[in-house]
This record gives C-alpha cells, structure tokens and sequence, in this order.
C-alpha cells in the first residue's frame, strides 16, 4: 500500500512539473499562408497575433477576422496536441486522466 501511494505522489509531481512546462511552452499557428500568425502556450492563453500588412484590406475586414480566427484556433489545435504529448502517458498512469482538473482527455 505504501509503495502504491509513492507511485502516486510521484505521478502528481510529474503531472504539476508537465503542467509548469506547458504554461511555459509557446506554440504558433498561421493562416493565409502565414499573413497571421497566433502564439500560444500550451495550455491554451493566446500570447501574441502577427498580423502581415499584406492581410489589411480596409474594404474586407471580415477575411481578416477570418484569417485570425483560423490563426487562433490553429494555435489552440497545436496546444492540445503539445498537452497530449506531455500529459497523455501521465493521465494514463493516473486513470485514464477522468478527476483531473484541467486536463482535456
């Protein structure tokens, strides 16, 4: 019993130390060919948006908005996969991560 409760503080530590990771860790994702370009971290916070003047089209702000949008969710897609990669095999070991605050799968 002892050793089984070892195991899982030392799977906590391990998840907090990936979580700490992921906050720290900065993805991109672009659309339009790179005319925007969104970075986030790898939880999901937005950390800047590059927008290429090539993109500004005064009389067509809605593709614009379009290419940010697509550029955001770009980046949120790229997050959720960094999360999967350094929090997957952790949630596996925890019970296939259900109970876990925070963690999408």
């Amino acid at each position: 019993m002892q050793q089984l409760l070892q195991q899982a503080q030392k799977m906590q530590q391990d998840l907090a130390v990936a979580q700490e990771e992921l906050a720290q860790a900065e993805v991109e994702g672009q659309a339009g060919g790179g005319l925007v370009k969104a970075t986030v971290t790898g939880s999901g916070e937005l950390r800047a948006l590059v927008i290429d003047p090539k993109a500004v089209d005064p009389e067509d702000t809605e593709t614009l908005a379009d290419l940010v949008v697509a550029a955001v969710q770009a980046a949120n897609e790229n997050a959720q996969a960094l999360q999967q990669q350094k929090l997957g095999p952790l949630a596996q070991g925890l019970g296939g991560g259900s109970g876990i605050p925070g963690l999408p799968f």
